[in-house]
């Protein structure tokens, strides 16, 4: 089942309390692209654009699960590159430089092989590209979209007009109260499943993440690391796990979507413990099915009615 993902391209300069990265790969096609080109039948196919500076045979091991890179533009200029630093708290990062490139001028062009991919990821770019896109294909079976607070706050109109079209909203849970005016994370979700979505997923970043559908609730904790070095591009990790499992079963009925939230949460959890995509060059499907086991039997439990009603 083919995936297509449309987003960011880019050079990343990544500093953490446990090393630094320069201008290595990153952006949130290519974590994607990583993490789901892991799993069978995913035929991921990519959308982006990329300066003339841009290391190309870096995204090699890609091309070798599969992925199809023939839809990323190269144009005269300065690839997109984002520098920032995080925190001994990992979910806290100040952001050091960001260069947009060619990434300004980003006019998703679909090649025609692509227009039918059945599975869409829209990457954190403007809604009113992600609108574009999905103009561009032919009515695709399940559309993934992430954004972010500032297209939230500063073009809320375009992001309103796109999720009559989406099926699943990714956001964190701060961006989530924030597009729905509203403090409960509950009330948030059904907020937005008001206005198009049919499921939203909250990411909590290590503390796991909630799917939300329309009539019940399933939460996967974050893996316990016992270490980390670089959480950029773990929600994007995620959401290629997640499409990449429904990819590999070809449905999306209740119970498969329980096992695609463990899984992005397996695969954003291996993305963590590696600059930029780099551990993803070696990780193997085995793994990711051992580390899936291993969340099984972390919240597996019996539960004995008895002890409470005598």
């Amino acid at each position: 089942m083919s995936i297509l993902v449309v987003g960011s391209v880019a050079l990343d300069s990544v500093h953490t309390p446990f090393g630094s990265a320069e201008r290595v790969v990153g952006g949130s096609a290519n974590f994607f692209a990583a993490a789901a080109s892991l799993f069978p039948r995913s035929g991921v196919r990519v959308v982006g654009v990329v300066g003339d500076d841009y290391p190309m045979d870096r995204l090699a091991f890609l091309s070798d699960r599969g992925v199809d890179l023939s839809g990323i533009e190269r144009a005269a200029g300065e690839s997109f590159f984002w520098a920032g630093r995080y925190h001994y708290d990992l979910n806290a990062r100040d952001t050091l430089e960001t260069r947009l490139g060619v990434f300004a001028d980003f006019q998703p062009r679909i090649p025609e092989a692509f227009r039918t991919s059945e599975q869409v990821f829209l990457g954190n770019i403007h809604p009113d590209l992600q609108l574009d896109v999905l103009d561009q294909v032919d009515d695709p079976g399940l559309v993934v979209c992430d954004t972010m607070n500032f297209w939230i706050e500063g073009h809320r109109a375009s992001l309103e007009r796109l999720l009559p079209r989406v099926d699943v909203l990714m956001v964190n849970d701060s961006e989530a109260r924030q597009l729905a005016n509203e403090p409960h994370l509950l009330q948030a979700a059904r907020w937005i499943q008001a206005r198009g979505p049919r499921w939203v997923v909250i990411k909590k970043g290590e503390h796991g993440a909630v799917l939300y559908d329309e009539a019940s609730i399933f939460f996967v904790p974050g893996f316990p690391l016992e270490s980390i070095f670089d959480p950029t591009g773990a929600g994007d990790s995620f959401a290629g796990g997640f499409l990449g499992y429904l990819a590999s079963v070809g449905t999306q009925d209740p119970g498969e979507l329980r096992r695609a939230m463990v899984y992005g949460s397996a695969t954003g959890s291996f993305a963590v413990e590696d600059f930029s995509v780099d551990r993803f060059r070696s990780l193997t499907p085995l793994e990711i099915a051992d580390r899936v086991e291993d969340f099984r039997q972390m919240t597996f439990f019996e539960h004995d009615v008895s002890m409470i009603h005598g």
